[in-house]
């Protein structure tokens, strides 16, 4: 599978990467293994810099929904995007966007500045 995570629950941190061709129901899998763990309020940081997608709007706009119906029902932890092309960094901002709640969300360019912020961020 394209997405691959570790949830440290001592922590509250859920670490993703995410690596190829990935559809929105592999996304949909990994959200669903989050709320079985417990684990939506915590820090995220996804690695998306060898991600590609190929996603229609329609399928964007699922996604945005999916996440709105999950932050009326629990809390979200922030979240810290890394990507390595324009395109990627166009569907992160795209799933921002879509997605407001009561959560920080960034999108850098190197896991060390991703770490660097989401450690500053409260959880």
């Amino acid at each position: 599978m394209p997405i691959n995570w570790t949830i440290s629950h001592p922590r509250r941190v859920v670490e993703v990467d995410v690596e190829g061709e990935i559809s929105l129901a592999e996304v949909e899998h990994y959200l669903d293994a989050l709320v079985v763990a417990d684990a939506m309020p915590y820090a995220k940081l996804v690695d998306c810099r060898k991600m590609t997608a190929h996603w229609n709007d329609d399928e964007v706009m699922l996604l945005g929904a999916r996440i709105r119906a999950y932050a009326s029902a629990m809390k979200g932890g922030p979240v810290v995007f890394v990507v390595g092309t324009p395109e990627i960094r166009d569907y992160a901002r795209r799933y921002i966007n879509l997605t407001p709640g009561e959560r920080e969300v960034k999108i850098e360019s190197s896991p060390e500045a991703a770490r660097i912020w989401l450690q500053a961020q409260p959880t």
